[in-house]
């Protein structure tokens, strides 16, 4: 299990003037950022688990860390670089090839089912941080399907929808809650971070009563710190179709209304790293 250690969440200088701040170079011709005089502000978080690859294997070197079903040599795979490391862990899925179906659907995925610290329940408060590169990625034109690609859930025990998830969607990525209904997009052009990666939080308060919340905020390329972007407050986060003992996540590549047929593209390819787990209990 990994080492618990406590985190303070930082910010940019200035941060208690604005909530949303971004700070760019004085450079900025040159494509650089500085990000100077930052503070420690906010509540603590109890880090309890971590998945960073460098281990070089599939399981970050976390016994139970679950991997790809999917049967096709390349459907996951540890891969150099990683998000300011040495490796992270990429996720393929091409289309009409039965290599790259994983439990009945076109998907590869690593998920915490089988650990404790990667699972959620009622009454949890928790944090997921997670950074997401977009691998060569074909963007969305006029006349394409407009369904989308899952690269992160968090996904109740059995085979029902999942609480959340984000998506890219067009040239955009949501955040979704199927049980819900209720979507809102959180980086609303991708495109020009094809290729870099991106940097995601969502806090969730797990209740079966209206006093819940999902809050995301993200850090694109250029900015210092994470930016909120979408923010559902006193609502039911906890609520699955069927009984479930607890949830968990799952992150990789998830195309599950995507077909060749629909003309969509045949292969996507996308990495992940520096997947944390926070308690804010």
């Amino acid at each position: 299990m990994t080492k618990l250690r406590k985190m303070s969440t930082t910010f940019c200088a200035g941060v208690l003037l604005a909530p949303v701040l971004l700070c760019h170079a004085a450079r900025a011709a040159e494509g650089t950022t500085t990000c100077a005089g930052a503070a420690a502000t906010g509540p603590t978080a109890t880090e309890i688990l971590q998945v960073n690859y460098e281990s070089g294997t599939l399981d970050s070197g976390v016994p139970g860390l679950t991997t790809t079903h999917a049967t096709a040599p390349d459907a996951s795979a540890v891969v150099q670089p990683g998000h300011d490391s040495s490796y992270a862990v990429q996720h393929k899925v091409t289309l009409g090839d039965p290599g790259y179906v994983s439990d009945g659907a076109p998907r590869s995925e690593s998920a915490t089912d089988q650990l404790k610290n990667g699972q959620f329940d009622v009454g949890d408060v928790q944090r997921y941080e997670f950074s997401v590169l977009l691998k060569d990625w074909q963007p969305y034109t006029a006349g394409d399907s407009d369904t989308g690609d899952i690269v992160f859930q968090g996904k109740y025990g059995g085979a029902q929808p999942p609480a959340f998830y984000l998506m890219t969607k067009r040239n955009a990525i949501a955040f979704r809650s199927p049980q819900m209904d209720r979507q809102s997009t959180v980086v609303p052009d991708f495109r020009p971070y094809v290729d870099q990666w991106m940097n995601f939080r969502v806090d969730a308060s797990w209740t079966t009563d209206d006093t819940g919340y999902f809050r995301v905020s993200v850090q694109l390329p250029g900015q210092c710190d994470y930016v909120p972007e979408a923010a559902w407050e006193n609502i039911r986060t906890y609520q699955p179709a069927d009984p479930a003992d607890h949830g968990y996540l799952k992150w990789g590549l998830y195309r599950p209304s995507e077909s060749i047929a629909n003309g969509d593209v045949p292969t996507r390819i996308v990495e992940h790293d520096d997947i944390r787990v926070f308690d804010l209990s």
